[in-house]
């Protein structure tokens, strides 16, 4: 499977991300709100495993999803509440890391559009407290990206 990735940051605080996969958007769409396929791409690197994957994916509903490091063992947990939720179309959502007060609440939104046989991901994550933290976290998404191309063939 081959995807086509793009990044863009228009500000210091806010990460624009693009990928194409060559699967129709509900398998994509559902990739991003079933707790087993989470887990089977939701890791920033091979280092990393994803034992926890709780979703209720409606508006208002929370979610809490786990990284952890194979040989380390930290765990990295993000949490956040569902602002909107439309199948196969979008997804909006805050985000934070327990533990990490320090990088505060943050809101991604996710657009899903068919494209012939493919899916375009727009993805935009926003309302970082610092450009670091911002690239800190463009790495680890694109790592997550990787992993779940491979997830959804």
């Amino acid at each position: 499977m081959t995807t086509q990735t793009s990044t863009g940051q228009a500000t210091e605080t806010t990460l624009y991300m693009k990928r194409v996969f060559q699967v129709p958007r509900e398998k994509v769409f559902q990739a991003w709100t079933s707790p087993d396929l989470l887990k089977k791409w939701f890791a920033a690197s091979d280092d990393y495993t994803c034992p926890i994957a709780e979703v209720d994916a409606r508006v208002e509903g929370k979610f809490r999803i786990a990284m952890k490091h194979t040989t380390k063992g930290m765990t990295h947990t993000a949490v956040g509440v569902y602002r909107e939720v439309k199948s196969p179309e979008r997804l909006v959502f805050t985000w934070s890391w327990e533990g990490e007060e320090e990088n505060g609440e943050t809101l991604v939104t996710i657009d899903f559009r068919s494209v012939g046989n493919t899916t375009e991901m727009m993805f935009k994550h926003e309302n970082f407290p610092s450009k670091k933290v911002r690239d800190d976290h463009e790495q680890g998404w694109i790592g997550c990206f990787n992993r779940f191309a491979a997830a959804v063939k």
